[in-house]
């Protein structure tokens, strides 16, 4: 930039309206006028205009959404969403706003915002202005150059031709043919199907310009990007019409006249005071007579979010939260693992006040309230029963916030309310969230902290950047919990949301915190053993193979596999990866195995043994946490479509229940000093849940009356006196007692019980004949899946089911299993977790166990719960626990709990 030429700040109004409204809080004046954008803008503006070298100036609008584009392509911006509703009266206040602060604005009607820019750009530069575009909208970096540059308001960042570059992989003056290849889904531009910016920038770079690409599209080697820009060059030229900004229109106003006026200061805060903006009235009667920093300030920051370093600043957030009643709640902290995280600060956001940073521990030199000292005064605060906290993943900053001696109550979580309403829709992080609900583009951590090797702690973030971010999280955390709550009434998941998902949160925080107590001499000997083992088989297979190979290596094993040893010549082709590696996976080894070959056999096993010693036993003795001398894994409320918990960090719902590996693991997991391990699980409930749903009368009577299910399953399809049922027709029946579940075909109950497909089939047909009213449920979920986009449980959690109407008959039925079984697990998984919430609640108000909290729930996998129970309360406390898990839901059949005790998880299973 030179810095001796005249200069003209170009200010791009419409994206600061936007911006502003998604960004800050919904604020009202005194009349209920909405205002939030209004406030925003002249936060911005004041802001901006204390940055600003003298020069030129000018608010560039759109002057409505019907532009020459429609008539180019009449979709332009067909998708894009109504202005919403409380934005419409705030644009006449934001035109009044720059009068007010004496800026001169302009608008051209039939022209966007974009174009009016890209105008007074050119005409201003041939003028001999350098010129500063206020934005940081994509489509104007194809107007940077030498004497252009972009100035993004909110990171305060210079984005030059270098700064093009990062964001296209090309410079300005190839923008234009990049975009036209991606097209943009915002503004409906079509572009090239299967070619994002990445793609694009890399044929522009070969190719040099649109033009050549699609006269050369047929020399590139890539058969579907060949073809789609053959088909698409039409599109693909279209599209360069409507990025392509017209630097040829009509201005409003002349160059010489966007100078700024004489600042009435009486007017302008006459009408900020109008629309009840009494604190930046104040906060620009301070400013007054100060000389303006020429600088560019380190971190655009709105002016409602706030650092608070003093205690009357606490003490005032304090205030103004017991007057509003609810404020949102969010920790900072050094790491994701919250067992480990220690406390760095702690952001609050506040409905018409804003949001605001507490620092308490960064490595800076900048005032920083005492910890400790902190706490005690947000504890009343965070314990009043009149002030709901809002949160979102509140399950970790409780459990943060536990280890300083914080408790928090009541609270509502964010990312549980959109959990329950749009589980299996889209994910339910913060960010996304925000993006999808608000069309707010947050600050990511990565902006802040890095990523990679130069990834730092959050404490050693600038104080003033992680205030932006941390308060932006509270602001937008409290935004979607007005609009998510509102949703869950209006959608009437009330039910699910407080009588399930929301009293879940403490009964996981206390069980994470507990963690469960593992033997790293047990899991070491397992380790050895699993090593020898691992040994003696690599030895056997090099045997099979005639030679030494890395047996790690699925490219080394596909060519002994089918290269040398030829094991696909009897069959279909063996597939390859597009890398030229023959598949080696589960599936492809298993077949072989099937076949009668030893060495994919052993390769299995091997396989097996060196996940068992690297994910389970390694992995495990390094998550033993040093103080506790305990595993504290993680569990997700979000993590899967039907309700599920998932375990992770490390997953301990994986562990193999039924093979002796996965015994001498879980022999591991061991009970504290003095206690037992009691295993209560649930029996066969997915069968009694259908039976519940189905209305099926021969399996309610059997479950009624206590019968082995699988027997009188047996019995009843290949008609065998009960009495008669042999261990292998028991085991055939719960393999279709299951199967059916999960909607299994002829061809898969085939490949389980090893029959042919038309025996399997002739099976299924006798067991529909038998139970009739399975075959109807499963129909009746299909229909509803298939109208509806999802099924839902009996306590209405809605499961999604994407690929029920795909002419893809592989999507479509696998989707059709899922409406037939998410009704069921989910069901279950809402069961399990009631029966948590229940028994956490008596093992906390019942004086017995409340008075000495020993007996803990400290695991959860899928229908198992398991405690730690001292040896002398054991036979009193089971008969309670199994009391409150089986009548925890009233079905047509009774719910039954099978009771396992033992030192070690294995012994209780």
């Amino acid at each position: 930039m030179n810095a001796h030429l005249p200069k003209l700040y170009l200010i791009d109004g419409s994206g600061f309206i936007f911006r502003a409204f998604h960004a800050l809080p919904p604020l009202k004046r005194s009349d209920g006028v909405p205002v939030g954008a209004v406030y925003g803008f002249c936060t911005m503006l004041v802001r901006l205009l204390e940055q600003l070298d003298h020069g030129k100036i000018a608010v560039v609008f759109d002057a409505g959404r019907q532009t020459f584009r429609h008539d180019i392509y009449p979709q332009y911006k067909a998708n894009r969403l109504e202005t919403p509703v409380d934005l419409i009266p705030q644009f006449p206040l934001i035109r009044e706003a720059c009068r007010a602060f004496a800026i001169p604005s302009v608008e051209q009607a039939g022209y966007e915002a974009d174009d009016l820019l890209a105008s007074y750009a050119l005409t201003a530069t041939n003028d001999g202005y350098q010129v500063i575009i206020v934005s940081s909208d994509k489509d104007l970096m194809q107007l940077v150059n030498d004497h252009v540059t972009l100035l993004d308001p909110i990171k305060n960042k210079v984005i030059d031709r270098d700064g093009v570059f990062e964001k296209f992989g090309v410079y300005p003056d190839h923008v234009i043919d990049v975009q036209a290849l991606a097209g943009d889904s915002t503004d409906n531009v079509p572009g090239v199907p299967g070619i994002g910016i990445k793609t694009a920038a890399e044929l522009i770079n070969q190719f040099g310009d649109l033009d050549t690409l699609l006269a050369h599209a047929n020399t590139i080697k890539q058969p579907k990007r060949r073809q789609s820009l053959i088909d698409n060059a039409d599109a693909a030229r279209i599209s360069r019409q409507l990025v392509t900004l017209k630097q040829d229109t009509p201005l409003p106003l002349p160059i010489d006249d966007l100078t700024p006026q004489t600042l009435d200061s009486a007017a302008r805060d006459s009408f900020l005071r109008a629309q009840g903006f009494n604190s930046l009235v104040g906060r620009l009667g301070q400013k007054s007579g100060q000389k303006m920093d020429q600088k560019i300030a380190p971190a655009e920051m709105p002016s409602c979010y706030k650092t608070v370093t003093t205690r009357e600043e606490l003490h005032q957030w304090i205030n103004d939260t017991y007057k509003a009643g609810i404020v949102a709640v969010d920790t900072e902290t050094t790491s994701l693992n919250a067992m480990q995280a220690q406390l760095v600060g702690i952001s609050l956001a506040i409905d018409g006040v804003g949001a605001c940073y507490i620092p308490l521990a960064h490595q800076s030199d900048q005032a920083q309230l005492p910890l400790g000292e902190t706490l005690n005064l947000l504890q009343p605060l965070f314990l009043d029963p009149g002030i709901l906290k809002v949160g979102h993943n509140l399950k970790y900053d409780l459990t943060v916030l536990e280890k300083y001696g914080v408790t928090i109550t009541p609270w509502a979580d964010t990312m549980l309310l959109s959990y329950c309403l749009d589980a299996g829709k889209n994910g339910h992080g913060l960010d996304e969230l925000a993006l999808r609900h608000l069309n707010h583009n947050t600050v990511k951590f990565a902006d802040v902290a890095g990523t990679g090797k130069n990834q730092k702690t959050f404490d050693h973030v600038p104080i003033d950047q992680a205030t932006f971010y941390a308060a932006e999280d509270a602001d937008v955390t409290l935004r979607l919990y007005h609009l998510l709550q509102l949703r869950v009434q209006q959608e009437k998941k009330n039910t699910l949301y407080e009588r399930i998902e929301r009293p879940i949160i403490p009964v996981i925080v206390d069980m994470e915190v507990a963690g469960i107590k593992v033997d790293p001499v047990a899991l070491n000997k397992c380790g050895d053993d699993f090593t020898t083992r691992a040994f003696a088989l690599e030895e056997e297979i090099h045997q099979l193979a005639g030679r030494t190979f890395n047996v790690a290596s699925p490219k080394q094993l596909g060519e002994i596999l089918f290269d040398e040893m030829s094991l696909g010549a009897s069959g279909p082709a063996p597939k390859k990866t597009k890398t030229g590696a023959y598949i080696t996976d589960v599936d492809v080894l298993e077949k072989l195995s099937q076949q009668g070959h030893d060495l994919p056999a052993r390769v299995l096993e091997w396989r097996s043994l060196a996940k068992l010693k690297s994910t389970y036993v390694e992995g495990l003795i390094n998550a033993i946490n040093p103080e506790t001398g305990r595993v504290h894994t993680s569990f997700s409320l979000v993590g899967t479509t039907t309700g599920r918990l998932a375990s992770s960090d490390p997953n301990l719902q994986n562990i193999p229940v039924r093979s002796e590996d996965g015994r001498k693991i879980r022999q591991a997991f061991i009970a504290d000093k003095g206690c037992k391990l009691v295993s209560l699980d649930y029996s066969q409930i997915e069968l009694r849940l259908l039976a519940h749903v189905a209305q099926v009368d021969p399996l309610i009577h059997a479950f009624r009356e206590g019968h082995d299910i699988h027997k009188v399953t047996a019995s009843q399809i290949f008609g065998i006196p009960l009495d008669a049922v042999t261990t292998e027709y028991r085991r055939r029946a719960k393999t279709i007692n299951f199967g059916i579940i999960y909607g299994i075909s002829a061809f898969g109950l085939a490949q389980q019980l090893g029959i042919p497909n038309f025996e399997a089939g002739a099976i299924i047909k006798a067991y529909f004949k038998q139970y009739p009213g399975i075959e109807t449920y499963m129909e009746r979920y299909k229909a509803i899946a298939r109208e509806k986009g999802y099924v839902e449980t009996l306590w209405g959690r809605r499961c999604y089911t994407p690929g029920i109407n795909d002419n893809n008959p592989v999507s479509r039925q696998f989707a059709e299993r899922q409406a037939i079984n998410a009704p069921l697990q989910g069901s279950d998984a809402d069961i399990v977790k009631m029966a948590m919430r229940k028994v956490h609640r008596f093992l906390q108000r019942d004086k017995t166990y409340a008075a000495a909290p020993k007996t803990r729930l400290i695991l959860q996998i899928h229908d198992e719960l398991l405690f730690e129970v001292p040896e002398g309360e054991v036979q009193t406390t089971i008969p309670l626990i199994k009391g409150i898990m089986e009548t925890v839901a009233q079905l047509s059949v009774p719910l039954v709990v099978g009771v396992g005790v033992g030192n070690d998880w294995d012994e209780a299973h």
